[in-house]
């Protein structure tokens, strides 16, 4: 397994739409998913997508922090070739993201809080699974890398978006203290 080079906000990789991988259980593509594990976790992210890693094809893979705690030994790790979601609710959220593409930076934005995910995995399996919250949050940003879409064409408001450390300090401490006086 290798750790490969992140492709970074302004490479046209991230904003060309991903191909369909015809060779779903190939050698070559369990490859790519090791490699994108191994870099993943090397780059202390919770999801990556192929474009991320100069790699055209339909392939991402996350885990979700919550569901990692019972087992801090064992990190689960779900790979999804070819992915597609459709929404459950038209409820939406917005929370903060970030992306190992803009390092260092977060944005403000809207997604479906829940919503219904399927792929296959490196086997040929199809995995179907409902989710919400992060876990749906994820998927969603994910397959949106697939789509040559970036978390910040759909920012909530064109302000909400900055480093990590000014966010952190200003629009969420303003956040918590509005919170505490209502």
């Amino acid at each position: 397994m290798s750790i490969l080079k992140i492709a970074r906000l302004g490479h046209p990789i991230l904003l060309q739409k991903a191909k369909i991988v015809e060779d779903i259980t190939s050698n070559k593509t369990k490859k790519i998913i090791h490699d994108m594990t191994k870099t993943m976790l090397d780059a202390k992210g919770i999801g990556l997508a192929a474009p991320q890693i100069h790699i055209n094809r339909q392939i991402i893979i996350f885990r979700v922090p919550e569901e990692d705690e019972d087992d801090e030994k064992k990190i689960k790790i779900t790979a999804l070739i070819n992915p597609r979601f459709t929404k459950i609710t038209d409820k939406s959220e917005n929370e903060w993201e970030g992306c190992l593409s803009i390092p260092g930076m977060l944005g403000l934005v809207k997604r479906f809080s829940k919503i219904q995910y399927e792929g296959s995995d490196m086997r040929g399996n199809i995995i179907q699974r409902k989710a919400e919250g992060l876990h749906a949050r994820i998927v969603q940003h994910e397959y949106d890398h697939l789509q040559g879409i970036l978390y910040t064409s759909r920012l909530v408001d064109n302000s909400a978006f900055g480093y990590a450390e000014e966010i952190e300090e200003y629009w969420k401490k303003k956040e918590i203290e509005k919170s505490q006086s209502q």
